[in-house]
């Protein structure tokens, strides 16, 4: 696949269509500046800072944008809402219409976000869904699923681990992963994760 892609972009470069500076760009874009460490950074200030997460809460695009504390914005970005999970509501989001999805916190969207048997599964079997992603929750646990759109982008605050008292922002990030952010799955066992290292990207 690499040399495939590589391939391609020399085509679209040598024929003029692409220019190498632009897509270079766009690469670093997508590596390193938006992506799931961003939220994964978010969510472990929110864990952390009561504050924060009060904020975050109440203005996410706000909380996440503000220059005074990640400055994560721009396109796709505007008009976030979190969604708090607790142990008696789960919150899922799903875009039914295309593939709306917040990309400076949690990057491009998946293919199975974008596919239609989720697209429509999802609304209507939202417990069978998470089955396939491996997760089992209490039948006493409600499950909301959120659909964003052009207007409004959804960001899920998972629970926090037990275990991570103590833990450092940048230590708790590595326990956050793009599903648990989606609503398809929960933040990783700090148990399997080393609390020495810094925040995995």
């Amino acid at each position: 696949m690499d040399v495939r892609v590589r391939a391609l972009e020399t085509l679209l470069v040598d024929k003029g269509y692409v220019d190498a500076a632009a897509l270079d760009v766009l690469i670093d874009t997508y590596e390193h500046r938006v992506g799931p460490h961003n939220g994964a950074r978010v969510v472990a200030r929110a864990w952390v800072d009561a504050a924060y997460r009060a904020w975050l809460l109440e203005d996410a695009t706000a909380a996440i944008g503000s220059d005074e504390t990640f400055g994560f914005r721009g396109r796709q970005g505007e008009h976030m809402v979190a969604l708090e999970n607790t142990p008696q509501v789960h919150n899922m989001v799903v875009c039914t219409l295309c593939s709306c999805y917040p990309w400076p916190v949690l990057g491009l969207p998946p293919v199975w976000y974008k596919s239609a048997p989720y697209r429509s599964r999802v609304v209507i079997d939202p417990r069978g869904v998470l089955a396939d992603f491996g997760m089992t929750l209490p039948p006493s646990t409600e499950i909301r699923v959120w659909d964003s759109t052009a207007e409004i982008r959804y960001l899920v605050l998972p629970m926090r681990p037990s275990g991570t008292e103590g833990w450092s922002e940048a230590q708790l990030a590595r326990l956050v992963t793009r599903d648990s952010m989606i609503g398809t799955g929960i933040a990783l066992d700090p148990s399997g994760v080393s609390a020495g290292a810094g925040a995995a990207r």
